[in-house]
């Protein structure tokens, strides 16, 4: 039943779809960038397609985890436990599958420096969304204040 005001199961869905898509760009982007930098650091100026591949697909796969499983972490109103074990799990599959398919040529410490890495990247997506909601907030006030100020005459 679509009256026009509730959102849809489709509607529901396709919302969540697309924070995946955007979580996992987003997440993809900044493991990418690490392991360039790693790369570069190296000596080597190439970087592998089949890690490109398991990240980009790591980073879907988490980010249904994250979405279905966890609760969207990322975008919770506080940090409390939930959403702290939340990061640690997704950070620790994260550094799982980098350790195993070798990205980083199975070196432990370039291994934990990526898991800090992502948990600092989580904290700040997490603030970046805090954010967000704050300023849709203050944008939406307005539009009903504008609103009902043109009503009330």
């Amino acid at each position: 039943m679509k009256d026009g005001k509730k959102t849809t199961l489709w509607e529901r869905y396709l919302t969540k779809e697309i924070g995946i898509e955007f979580k996992a760009c987003l997440y993809f982007f900044a493991i990418l960038f690490f392991y360039c930098v790693y790369r570069m650091i190296n000596g080597d100026m190439s970087a592998d397609i089949i890690h490109m591949t398991e990240m980009i697909f790591t980073c879907y796969i988490i980010g249904y985890i994250q979405v279905y499983l966890l609760r969207n972490f990322d975008e919770a109103e506080k940090l409390g436990v939930r959403e702290w074990v939340g990061m640690t799990v997704c950070t620790g599959l994260y550094g799982a599958v980098s350790f195993f398919g070798k990205w980083f040529d199975g070196n432990v410490l370039v291994t934990l420096i990526l898991a800090a890495y992502i948990l600092i990247t989580y904290v700040c997506v997490y603030f970046i969304y805090k954010s967000k909601r704050r300023i849709d907030d203050k944008k939406l006030n307005e539009e009903l204040r504008l609103f009902q100020t043109r009503h009330q005459k």
